[in-house]
């Protein structure tokens, strides 16, 4: 197939390596010039839980006026309004779009651009993915891609999408629930997210930490608490041990929220741990322990600004 990856960071760098490995026409696109210039002139290399490979894709910082079969949005949550408009000219007919964000919101964004009825959601979970410099992502784990209709597309076009990617080695799977799959995975995202990229520490030295597992556990409790609160259907029934069993997986693994203070780029906290306390509120509620962690976040951002 002829497959778009629309943001090429650590996590799109190795869906972009293991649908090309696979046989896939890829077309990698990023606003990262050296990135881009790396993986056309050596390949794009993909180390860790999948193995150690370098690929060939067709790396671009613009999307090209062409119609593709599929369209994966990859981007950070912050930045999915601009790559949605950007996406237009490879949206043929009969394109299928699968945005992959963390957190709650980006998919509004995307079907609004593309059209709603050929939008697929993803989640993403286990991979503990960074960059390790231009054409080349690591990634500790590999765990589950999830994905579901954001309306109207047929559940056999999901299957089909779920299908390619498992041919190129992911485990992936088709779900109809995709709110409960959405808040599954922000229950393991704002247990480490936040309290990561306050302390520095990894996934592992949180989860385990005298001071900051308590806090990490809370985060996740919380979050259980007010998805169960909005009439959600959660398989999980025990928050805690959902997020130790997540955490691990990849117990050497920097969040990207932590990543992104570290470089000094916006972060995704407003869709993390900052979308709990806003959905709390929708159910007469408050969430203090995801609000607090999103205040201390912010405010490590402006002061990194300054």
């Amino acid at each position: 197939m002829k497959i778009l990856v629309m943001g090429c960071g650590a996590m799109g760098s190795i869906y972009a390596g293991l649908l090309a490995a696979g046989g896939n026409e890829v077309v990698a696109v990023d606003t990262w010039r050296e990135h881009v210039a790396a993986m056309r002139d050596r390949g794009l290399r993909v180390e860790g839980a999948s193995g150690d490979r370098v690929v060939k894709v067709r790396a671009l910082e613009q999307v090209p006026d062409e119609a593709m079969d599929l369209v994966v949005v990859a981007v950070k949550a912050a930045h999915v309004a601009e790559a949605a408009g950007r996406l237009v000219p490879a949206v043929g007919p009969d394109t299928r779009v699968l945005t992959i964000q963390n957190g709650m919101g980006s998919a509004d964004l995307v079907a609004r651009a593309v059209g709603a009825e050929r939008v697929a959601v993803g989640i993403a979970g286990g991979f503990g993915a960074q960059m390790r410099g231009p054409g080349h992502t690591f990634h500790n784990g590999m765990e589950i891609i999830r994905m579901g209709a954001y309306s109207t597309l047929a559940r056999e076009q999901v299957d089909a999408i779920a299908a390619l990617w498992r041919a190129a080695g992911f485990k992936a799977e088709a779900v109809d629930n995709i709110a409960a799959m959405q808040w599954e995975k922000l229950i393991c995202n704002v247990a480490y997210s936040a309290p990561c990229a306050l302390t520095g520490m990894t996934v592992g030295e949180v989860m385990d930490d005298a001071d900051m597992g308590p806090v990490s556990r809370a985060a996740a409790v919380e979050a259980w608490e007010v998805a169960r609160a909005r009439g959600v259907a959660l398989a999980v029934q025990d928050p805690v041990a959902h997020v130790r069993a997540f955490g691990a997986k990849i117990p050497n693994a920097k969040p990207s929220l932590l990543q992104d203070l570290e470089n000094g780029r916006p972060s995704e906290i407003d869709v993390i741990n900052g979308a709990v306390p806003r959905e709390a509120a929708l159910a007469g509620m408050q969430a203090p322990v995801n609000a607090t962690l999103t205040a201390l976040v912010r405010q490590r951002e402006r002061r990194a600004a300054r």
